[in-house]
Formats: C-alpha cells, structure tokens, sequence
C-alpha cells in the first residue's frame, strides 16, 4: 500500500481542501482472516480531505461484475471490505461490467479485478471513469479518472470590507508592533518573516470584517433595504391573516405597495446599467431578455387558430371514425341467425328429431 498527498495552497479546484491523497493498493491472497494481505480497516478510513482508493484489490463483487456468478467465499470477502467502505461512506467510481482484466490464456473469463473508490470529499469533483486506452503490456488495462470542479460550485466566503469597522481596524493596528526584520536576511528567514506579518495582518482584517458567503440564487439589485420591506410587508400579511381588521389591511397593503415598487424600480436600474454596459457578447442574452420566450409554434392547417384545433384535425384525419352499422331488417336477421339443432327426447325408444318451427322475425318481434 502506497500513499501520495498532493498539496494545493490555493485549494482543490477553489475548494477548501488544500490536499488530495491517493491510495494505491495490491491485496494478496492469504490464509488468515480476512483472507488478504490488507484489512479493510486500514485502507478506509474517515477523511475531512479528499481521498482516492484504487489498485488491484483482487476482490469479486456483483456493484463491479453483475455478469459473475461469485462463490459464496468470494462474495463474503469482497462484501468485508465493501461494506466497510460503503459505512463511512466511499462510492464505486467504476462502471459496472466494465472489465479491467484480460487474461492472456484463452481459459479464464475478463474479469474486474481493479477497484477505484472516492470518498464524499471527493465525489463532487470525479467527472468520468473509463478504460479507454489500449493494455501496455499486462493482462490489466489502464484506468482514467478525471476531476474536474462541479457545474454549480460556489465560491468561497470572503470578507465584507462594506462593513468593515475602520476605526476599530485602526486602533488595532496601532497596537500592533510590527516584526523587526532580520539582521542577516537570506531567502528563507525573509520569507518567514513575510509569512507571519501577513498572517497577522490578515487574521486581524478577518477578524473585523464579517464574511459573506455567495448565493447561486443572489439577484444584482438585492439590497439590506429590500429586505427589510419584504419583512415587513411578510409581517403586516401575517398580521392581516391572523386579525382582518381594516387597520391591518391597510396596513398590509400599503407595505405591499411599497416592497413591489422598490423592487421594480431596482430592476428597472438594473436593466438600464446592463444595456449601458452591454458587450457584443451579451447583446443576444440583452435580446433574450427584452423580448421574452418566443411565442409556441404549431402547424398551420386551414380551419384551425390554435393547438387544440390542430390536434383534433389531425386525429380525425389520421384515425378517422368507423361508418355506422346498416340497418338491422327481419331477412337479413332470417338469414344472418343459423338454424338450432334439432332436440330429441329422453327415454328407451327412438326419439324423433323435433325442428323447432320457424316463426317469422318482424320488426314487432324485435
């Protein structure tokens, strides 16, 4: 079992993780419990960090081969660790009935021997596995595992020098006796003393300015102020649901009137500093915008405005109704019902057949 970290100051695709470990492992068979060289408690563990497993685990179970048919001593082994790694948790990257070995004799089937495993850290980054490169020489083909940062990731908080205390931030730094700098500078002990000045400068500016943390669903024209008109006009409908005095309605509405024309005149805003401020790139989002979703197209047949129209005139041209059945007359119901057979008696001497008479059929009689 091999371990590798790989360091990012800056973070892990702007995640807050600065390191990545990558565990390669080969399992051998062996004759003590739990039948392989490593026990499932030391390859997986729990990680704040991302973490990738993989290697030949020398392990069948039905997540990675469906197809196998797995002996009960198979099964129970790969089960051990799979579920050991499943408990913390950690996902199976690999495509199942994907096989990663092929033997080279003609007896033994492909199978799927290399086992790639992530946990939750650094499952948001995995974007495909695949095997799509030719084998290099081993009965094992190599696999390809790209990360890459999610569709939808926010970045991360930073601090809202908008309401920074500057008075405060001042008298702080006043306080603060700044390093003296080294008699015999060489690279290495100025740059320590650069490190820790700036770490003190920053933990001190961090420390007097609040964070914000970005919203996928934040709107440009939001502001404090329409926040607070849309509590209150949420507090005054309360309010007037709970006690529907004319006070209260009054109230609610003229609060209501208020927020909506705040927040239409902050759009409005908006929409004028955007096409001030328009590029060639975005005049077709600016169009998309100004003129809205285009209106719903629908084949154009004579006698019909709108899809409703359309969809019966094509139903009664393409499954058209059945002709109504001809009118029922007393010769052809005579020729259309067959003659019954004929009844004979019960008992020890011939019985003669007995025809039943044939009484007309009239329209009366139907």
């Amino acid at each position: 079992m091999l371990s590798v970290d790989f360091l990012s100051p800056e973070g892990l695709f702007g995640s807050p993780h600065h390191s990545l470990r990558v565990t390669l492992v080969y399992l051998l068979h062996t004759n003590r419990p739990p039948s392989r060289s490593i026990a499932p408690e030391r390859l997986f563990s729990f990680c704040s960090y991302p973490h990738l497993v993989l290697g030949d685990c020398n392990l069948h179970h039905p997540l990675a081969d469906h197809c196998r048919s797995l002996s009960e001593r198979e099964f129970t082994i790969s089960a051990l660790y799979l579920d050991a790694a499943f408990d913390i948790p950690y996902h199976l990257l690999n495509t199942p009935w994907v096989y990663t070995r092929f033997p080279f004799d003609t007896i033994s089937r492909p199978s799927v021997l290399d086992v790639v495993l992530a946990n939750t850290a650094l499952s948001p980054f995995v974007s495909s596995w695949d095997t799509p490169l030719l084998t290099t020489g081993s009965d094992h083909v190599p696999c390809v595992i790209t990360l890459r940062p999610p569709p939808i990731m926010l970045p991360p908080p930073t601090p809202h020098w908008a309401v920074l205390d500057v008075h405060a931030v001042g008298k702080a730094l006043d306080d603060i006796s700044p390093l003296p700098c080294p008699t015999r500078p060489t690279p290495s002990s100025l740059t320590r003393w650069f490190d820790i000045s700036s770490t003190r400068l920053r933990s001190l500016l961090t420390t007097h300015a609040l964070s914000k943390h970005p919203c996928p669903r934040f709107k440009p024209w939001w502001s404090p102020c329409r926040l607070y008109l849309r509590r209150q006009y949420h507090k005054f409908a309360r309010i007037s649901c709970l006690d529907p005095s004319p006070l209260n309605w009054s109230n609610m509405m003229s609060s209501r009137r208020i927020y909506f024309n705040a927040m239409a005149s902050a759009k409005k805003g908006h929409w004028s500093d955007f096409l001030s401020s328009a590029t060639p790139q975005s005049l077709w989002t600016a169009k998309r915008f100004a003129f809205g979703r285009p209106p719903q197209r629908f084949p154009d047949l004579p006698g019909t405005s709108d899809p409703a129209e359309v969809a019966e005139t094509l139903l009664h041209h393409l499954f058209p109704p059945k002709p109504p059945p001809p009118p029922c007359s007393a010769s052809r119901t005579m020729r259309t019902i067959p003659p019954s057979p004929p009844r004979r008696y019960l008992g020890p001497f011939p019985n003669p057949p007995i025809h039943p008479p044939l009484v007309p059929i009239t329209s009366h009689t139907l």
